[in-house]
């Protein structure tokens, strides 16, 4: 069972934060960083000018609460209701795929791909929140995109994140399977779909609130590649490429899957050096 949060009323900011960094060491790697977010959020502010500006504060009595779901490993950004991703920021919620740094690499290798060029056509099979649709749109502005999901809260989503970005006239969201009734061509086709394994185990914040949908793709994590892969043929517009994101070790797999279908696959790591994206082109 978690610790029972401390209330933090009656206390200054600064050792609010160090009560609760404490506490959450319990059930994050970041104890410090999710506590500094958790006040940012309850405080009406961003982390930057909580550090600089806040640490002298009365601590808010809202904290306290934010801190005790934490502690129930719910992720901190369902309890914000945002996240950063390159450089957009996505309201999210249960029921939608939290978007990884990791996948930031999608974007870098496209951006890589295209150089002085520019795709007018973008296509994301299961775009979550958009997360990639509209990073992308923010790296071209001429360009516009179709993002397809099988959830409506995740489309939802996308599309209260579309407006907010001021991105709604060049974003469309269409619920979907996959690739089924797509009709191209696209000059880049963007995707990150469930490659765990049902086998595979899972930290209690992933396991416990993420959709198992977003997650979980047979028991080798690639049921999802056999399906969208054969359809990237008939999508793609000439010069145009496929960026998918992996788990890293799924690198070969989805390289010759590729391959089986006339693509020419090329592999790129994260942040972490590991094997995170196959394009195919």
């Amino acid at each position: 069972m978690a610790p029972a949060p401390s209330s933090a009323s009656a206390r200054g900011v600064r050792a609010a934060l160090a009560d609760a960094t404490r506490q959450l060491e319990a059930v994050s790697d970041t104890p410090r960083l999710d506590a500094e977010l958790l006040m940012a959020h309850a405080l009406g502010t961003t982390r930057d000018r909580l550090l600089l500006g806040c640490l002298d504060d009365p601590a808010p009595e809202a904290f306290a609460a934010l801190v005790g779901r934490r502690l129930t490993h719910e992720p901190i950004a369902y309890i914000t209701g945002t996240r950063a991703f390159w450089t957009i920021d996505l309201a999210v919620g249960p029921g939608v795929l939290i978007p990884r740094p990791d996948s930031e690499t999608l974007i870098e290798t496209a951006l890589a791909w295209f150089g002085s060029r520019a795709p007018t056509r973008i296509l994301d099979l299961g775009t979550g929140p958009g997360t990639l649709l509209l990073a992308a749109l923010a790296e071209w502005p001429e360009a516009e995109g179709l993002g397809v999901d099988a959830s409506e809260t995740a489309l939802d989503y996308a599309r209260r994140n579309a407006e907010a970005l001021g991105m709604a006239a060049r974003a469309d969201f269409r619920l979907g399977d996959w690739a089924a009734g797509v009709t191209g061509p696209f000059d880049l086709i963007l995707a990150n779909p469930p490659y765990i394994g049902t086998e595979e185990p899972l930290p209690p914040q992933v396991r416990d609130h993420e959709p198992p949908q977003a997650l979980f793709a047979g028991r080798d994590g690639l049921d999802d590649y056999r399906r969208i892969v054969p359809a990237l043929p008939g999508l793609l517009a000439p010069g145009g490429a496929a960026v998918l994101e992996i788990g890293w070790t799924q690198a070969e797999a989805v390289s010759l899957l590729g391959q089986e279908h006339g693509l020419s696959p090329s592999v790129y790591n994260d942040m972490g050096g590991r094997p995170r994206v196959v394009r195919l082109t």
